[in-house]
């Protein structure tokens, strides 16, 4: 909404390209000063030849709006009542401040601290507090609410089941839970948690934090921990993974919470197809730090075309797809909705064969040099070359 309002205005005047110019510039400042989104602009044709007064000066973009300090203090109150909490983060509490303030009040409180199951930007690795993900599957998330008393969310909106499904609510924290907003999600939800730390009086060393691991070498043949185990130790400092695995990935997102400090892109809600591009993004904004694309191969055959920009740009990227030849999550809520034997046409929809796909081949056609691995020893091999070198290159892990 916050980019929209500003094009939508824009669009609806008639004018000069030089009173255009500033219109496009509140849509410029709103896209930087939000968490993420598309902008649309609308340019009419006349633009390309008008005369134009010249460059326009960046507007300044406005910090985030300041938390009162009336809801710090009531969240601090709940906290103290003595009932289970549980804070939820989401939005600029994922940065590596926020987090660490989130750590400070887990120690003092004794609540329980949950990154969104979706979180679209999160700095993570050594150094930093190992907070798991809210759980996707709606059964696990009444069951972890059940007992929780205080739920704060911080910058997260009130978690509810990612699809519907008979008998279990939609809503997933139980009736009696009190349900505190410390922080809107276009609030500075850091800002807030730093002072809800304080307010509880707690130190600033308080708060668990991930030590850097020493992963053993994984061996053998590839599988969700195999891989997950081999990406966390071989990752570079710095790297920013743009995380669209799906369920190849979830013992990747665990483990590497011991990993050298780098930044998750992951995928924020239903729709696949997001983890090329948004590496391809994430290389040319930051061509200083080596791009992993965790990508499962379903949702990568979507926007297969991305390795083809890579190529074009020489983005420092290693594409990693995790090669189950299945949308597996869709057999996976097939099987939720009691459907456990499958019919042929359901299947001919969760199958990606035949024909096989060949991404080593597909790489290689967009310009992109790849190779096929299927084991853990391999994997370590492909990734280390990657590493070492500069351009995009594709690595497929069969799993």
């Amino acid at each position: 909404e916050s980019l929209a309002r500003p094009v939508s205005r824009w669009v609806r005047k008639t004018a000069t390209p030089g009173a255009l110019a500033g219109d496009t510039a509140d849509a410029v400042a709103a896209a930087r000063a939000g968490a993420g989104g598309v902008a649309t602009l609308i340019v009419p044709a006349d633009c390309a030849w008008g005369e134009a007064p010249g460059p326009v000066a960046a507007r300044r973009v406005e910090p985030r709006a300041t938390v009162a300090a009336a809801a710090v203090d009531a969240v601090a109150r709940s906290l103290r009542s003595g009932n289970p909490g549980l804070i939820l983060l989401g939005g600029d509490s994922l940065s590596r401040r926020g987090q660490i303030a989130a750590a400070r009040i887990a120690a003092k409180s004794g609540a329980r601290v949950f990154l969104c199951t979706f979180p679209p930007l999160v700095e993570r690795g050594a150094g930093l507090p190992p907070f798991a993900k809210f759980p996707y599957f709606p059964e696990q998330g009444v069951e972890l609410l059940a007992k929780v008393g205080e739920l704060v969310l911080a910058g997260a909106p009130e978690p509810v089941a990612f699809f519907g499904y008979p008998k279990i609510p939609s809503r997933l924290a139980p009736e009696g839970c009190h349900i505190s907003v410390l922080a809107k999600p276009d609030e500075d939800a850091t800002g807030a948690l730093e002072a809800l730390a304080e307010a509880l009086g707690a130190k600033p060393e308080e708060g668990i934090r991930a030590p850097r691991e020493t992963f053993p070498e994984a061996s053998g043949k590839l599988n969700s921990e195999t891989l997950g185990r081999t990406l966390a130790r071989l990752q570079p400092e710095t790297a920013i993974v743009v995380d669209e695995a799906a369920t190849s990935g979830a013992q990747w997102f665990s483990l590497a919470a011991g990993s050298a400090p780098h930044t998750v892109l992951s995928l924020t809600g239903g729709a696949i197809g997001q983890g090329l591009p948004n590496a391809v993004g994430a290389a040319i904004a930051c061509p200083d730090r080596r791009v992993i694309a965790f990508q499962a191969d379903g949702s990568g055959m979507y926007t297969v075309q991305s390795l083809w920009t890579m190529a074009r740009e020489n983005l420092d990227v290693t594409v990693v797809i995790c090669a189950n030849h299945a949308y597996r999550i869709l057999k996976v809520e097939l099987a939720r909705a009691d459907i456990t034997q499958p019919g042929p046409a359901a299947r001919s929809l969760t199958d990606l064969a035949p024909p096989e796909l060949d991404f080593v081949s597909l790489a290689r056609g967009l310009g992109v040099s790849g190779e096929r691995v299927g084991t853990a020893e391999q994997l370590a091999a492909a990734l280390t070359h990657s590493f070492a070198a500069r351009g995009p290159r594709l690595i497929e892990a069969s799993l």
